[in-house]
């Protein structure tokens, strides 16, 4: 159901027969596209078949465009097939070949532009926020952004498992754990005072001390740092991520895996070291010194020799630490282990959805994919930028149960899932975004969400309307194009052109990893939608419901149930609610 895959099989059959007038062999029809043209007034779609088949064939692209042209002319559903520019080939339909479409989408329902099994098995990692507190609104749009690539790249075929990467090892959690046993002390009773520097002050470690009062009574504060500690660091990890997943579930995230740094780390380290010795066996590992890095020097530098990395053989730019002079493993060291856990699970692609503040992890992770799968796996790293709340244009103040910043929650409690989640995504990711409180609830146009959610409630409330004056709804998957005929204004038509970019759209934006694309799409498809029912105020005949026109009134119907369906997959994909109605 992708016109342009479709056209793309259709062109090069026409290309194919074309080349028996040059007596070429066997030619490369990889990079020949079918998109739309630039300017719609060109027509439908655009080929560039002649521009990159010109030279390899030795013929000029114009001349060879013309032949092509002919052949596409002589479709059955292609209305003209014209010349454009050094060689490019537009094309224009017919009508009944967009009511055919129509019927299509219809009949496919909710799996319209759905893709066929690709058998890529694709892990996509996001949020992993340090489990030291709440989620704050920064993990809010990676949260939302890894969630639409996953749902993306599972409704475009592929097999997809939703992942959270726990950091519950390092010197963080220590410094949660003493936290928390802070708030231990005060749950029994004792005046704590202020909160010291360097630990977390916020009050959502109340409960958590609280929790550990009425189980252990007054007995860990007899005992001695290295007694209690491990102890209060299991609990404050189990409290925090208790309270990152009801963050997420408030958001509509559900991940599939939780998977615990400090399982690299058990045994000393052994699945880190496993990673390490098969790296070296592979000539990826050796035994040597860094050169200072230009400008300030980094806190964990050392002018020593260490275990690194030799990841400038694929890709990086300099070699990276693996463990210590003093035998200690890096970070990094997890990173590569984790990745090498990813791959034996049988992931050929992985996505990592990290903050804008990692953008110098990409090349060596990027170096980490090649050096342990040995090219056999692809790695992305889609980047987030920073989230500035404002209210009426003014900027948000910091939420007091947080301590420092506004929570994941806060933000939904105050507007809601859709408008967070929507918003979240009206921006490319990689560009700052301006979230306005005001802005998000009102109901208006300039507000997306709430633009998007109307066309899909004015869909129902025109079946409610038909039904009400006595037309029997359809059964709209059995239509076929034949009744559809009475589709012949050009704003019609403009909507089911809208409706058959979808399945493009879908796989585009699973491919660049882009979700963005979706409710830029859907505003559109809004805007087409919400015009012609404005049409049809302004002129009778236009109407989608006329009680004494009933064949019109049916096929018009039937567009408008195309419209919902779109609407309804495409807001499904960015993990907004359809409603029937607005209240």
């Amino acid at each position: 159901m992708d016109i342009f895959a479709d056209f793309t099989q259709r062109i090069n059959v026409a290309v194919q027969t074309v080349l028996t007038h040059y007596e070429a062999g066997d030619v490369d029809l990889s990079r020949v596209t079918v998109e739309p043209p630039r300017d719609e007034s060109h027509g439908d779609l655009a080929t560039n078949a002649a521009m990159v088949l010109a030279k390899p064939l030795g013929a000029k692209p114009r001349d060879l465009a013309t032949r092509i042209a002919a052949k596409l002319a002589r479709d059955p559903d292609v209305a003209t097939a014209e010349v454009a520019g050094p060689g490019f080939i537009n094309l224009r339909l017919h009508p009944g070949y967009w009511l055919k479409h129509l019927a299509g989408l219809l009949a496919e329902g909710s799996d319209y532009g759905r893709g066929a099994p690709t058998g890529r098995k694709v892990n996509v990692e996001y949020v992993s926020a340090n489990p030291t507190g709440p989620m704050h609104v920064g993990h809010t749009r990676g949260a939302v952004v890894g969630d639409a690539i996953a749902n993306l790249m599972a409704f475009s075929g592929d097999e997809v498992t939703k992942e959270y990467y726990i950091n519950d090892a390092g010197e963080q959690v220590s410094v949660l754990a003493r936290s928390v046993f802070l708030r231990y002390r005060e749950a029994l009773g004792e005046d704590i005072g202020e909160i010291p520097a360097g630990l977390y002050p916020g009050d959502y470690l109340v409960p958590v001390g609280q929790q550990l009062a009425e189980r252990y009574g007054a007995a860990l504060r007899g005992m001695d740092e290295a007694e209690w500690l491990p102890i209060v660091r299991d609990a404050a990890i189990d409290g925090m991520m208790a309270m990152i997943r009801d963050d997420l579930t408030k958001l509509g995230v559900n991940q599939d895996v939780f998977f615990s740094e400090r399982t690299l780390h058990a045994d000393n380290g052994g699945r880190i070291a496993e990673a390490i010795e098969d790296l070296r066996a592979r000539g990826f590992v050796y035994q040597g010194t860094l050169p200072p890095p230009k400008g300030q020097l980094p806190e964990d530098w050392e002018d020593r020799e260490q275990t690194l990395l030799r990841s400038t053989e694929v890709g990086d730019d300099v070699d990276r630490p693996l463990v210590k002079s003093d035998g200690r493993y890096t970070y990094f060291a997890a990173d590569v282990a984790y990745f090498r856990d990813k791959y034996e699970r049988g992931f050929n692609e992985m996505v990592y959805v990290l903050g804008a503040d990692h953008g110098g992890y990409v090349k060596r992770l990027e170096a980490v994919a090649r050096a342990v799968s040995q090219g056999a796996a692809h790695l992305d790293v889609v980047l987030c930028q920073l989230v500035k709340l404002f209210r009426d244009g003014e900027p948000v103040t910091m939420s007091k149960r947080a301590g420092n910043f506004v929570t994941l929650s806060d933000v939904v409690d105050e507007v809601g899932r859709d408008a967070v989640r929507f918003m979240m995504l009206f921006r490319k990711s990689d560009a700052p975004l301006d979230f306005d409180f005001k802005k998000v609830t009102e109901q208006s146009k300039d507000n997306p969400v709430f633009y998007v959610q109307y066309a899909h409630a004015r869909c129902q409330s025109v079946f409610r309307q038909a039904e009400g004056a006595g037309l029997a709804l359809p059964d709209f998957r059995a239509l076929d194009a034949g009744a559809l005929d009475a589709l012949t204004d050009e704003g019609e038509l403009a909507l089911i052109r809208k409706l058959a970019a979808f399945p493009r759209l879908v796989q585009s934006a699973a491919r660049a990893k882009e979700p963005h694309r979706v409710p830029f799409f859907l505003y559109d498809l809004a805007q087409g939608f919400h015009a012609q029912y404005n049409r049809g105020r302004d002129l009778t005949h236009l109407r989608f419901v006329n009680p004494d026109e009933a064949s019109i009134s049916l096929a018009r119907l039937a567009l408008v149930k195309g419209v919902a369906t779109v609407i309804a997959s495409g807001l499904a994909l960015v993990g907004v609610d359809a409603p029937d109605e607005m209240r």
